[in-house]
């Protein structure tokens, strides 16, 4: 079954709108705190339109195009989880209350489907028109790859980003938050809240995560339409799997380096692709291997760690040493 690309990026256009829609207006249409049953509910229910979607091309475009899709968003889903930390670091540097960050979160990630547009359509052409470039972005992935594993703590600093002094030089901001308001009119004129800055702040880091995930994918498939839809459905979940995962995420020790290790396999293959091609089902097996690996040794660490610690009981007053320490 085939039908032609414009009838493609159509349908595509229509079901991210619907969503979208669905999303904000139907099931997040008043500011509150994200439960974490109900992020874990819209979690499951992006990756299942994510998934579908890949059904939906396998059928239209081939099992081809459609691997591609499956291993690009399962590629680029993996690689979100790492900049939630980035994300839980700029929402506790504004002090921004929760009910208020989903909905930072969602026009974040709409500037950034915009962003990596730009970006994918722009790799491709440069892939196409010098394809020594794909070396380039090995050996950018694997400098990566290293560089991530080695890194400690992540730390971020709003103020020295361009953009954000940029808007505090040009923009007056004010230091309260009005509901999911991006400006209030205050003295016949209108002041950027709070909100704005941080949507602002997160379409900045969204360009910094693009220059790692968009060499990534290319890796897999150098067909844009495959490219941006898994990139866009790996984003627009990346909402509720930040709520699903904000509490857990410091539990998965070895999750950081698990996903050094898969850049610096997407480096590798890049790199080789000039006499060895991998296969995109290989690079689907590796990419849940490593994952795997990483996620079972952090619950072998966390379990391991609980072992050690010792257990202490406040209530035993029956301590000798207790006694004496009190007399």
């Amino acid at each position: 079954m085939l039908i032609s690309q414009t009838t493609e990026w159509i349908i595509f256009g229509a079901i991210v709108v619907f969503l979208l829609y669905l999303d904000l207006r139907v099931g997040h249409r008043k500011a509150h705190q994200i439960s974490l049953k109900e992020a874990l509910l819209w979690s499951l229910l992006w990756i299942i339109c994510g998934l579908t979607f890949g059904v939906g091309v396998y059928y239209i475009n081939g099992p081809t195009k459609g691997w591609e899709f499956i291993t690009g968003f399962l590629l680029e889903k993996s690689l979100s989880v790492d900049n939630l930390f980035v994300f839980l670091l700029i929402f506790r540097y504004f002090h921004i209350p929760r009910q208020y960050e989903y909905h930072a979160l969602f026009w974040g990630i709409i500037g950034a489907i915009i962003i990596r547009a730009v970006f994918i359509f722009a790799g491709v052409a440069l892939v196409e028109q010098f394809n020594w470039i794909i070396y380039l972005f090995g050996a950018f992935l694997i400098y990566t790859a290293v560089k991530m594993a080695m890194a400690k703590d992540k730390e971020i600093h709003p103020e020295q980003n361009p953009l954000i002094k940029f808007l505090r030089r040009f923009i007056p901001i004010t230091h309260e938050y009005h509901s999911t308001k991006l400006f209030i009119k205050r003295n016949k004129r209108y002041v950027a809240t709070p909100l704005f800055v941080i949507i602002c702040m997160l379409m900045t880091m969204d360009v910094m995560f693009a220059i790692d995930s968009i060499p990534a994918i290319i890796a897999i498939t150098r067909d844009p339409f495959i490219i941006y839809t898994s990139n866009v459905f790996a984003l627009m979940g990346l909402r509720s799997l930040f709520f699903a995962l904000a509490g857990l995420l410091r539990a998965f020790h070895y999750l950081h380096y698990g996903l050094s290790v898969l850049l610096f396999y997407i480096g590798v293959k890049m790199l080789i692709s000039w006499f060895f091609h991998i296969p995109t089902l290989l690079s689907l097996g590796v990419i849940i291997f490593i994952l795997s690996v990483a996620v079972l040794a952090s619950l072998w660490h966390n379990k391991k760690l609980s072992l050690v610690t010792p257990q202490q009981n406040p209530t035993n007053t029956n301590n000798p040493a207790d006694k004496n320490g009190q007399e």
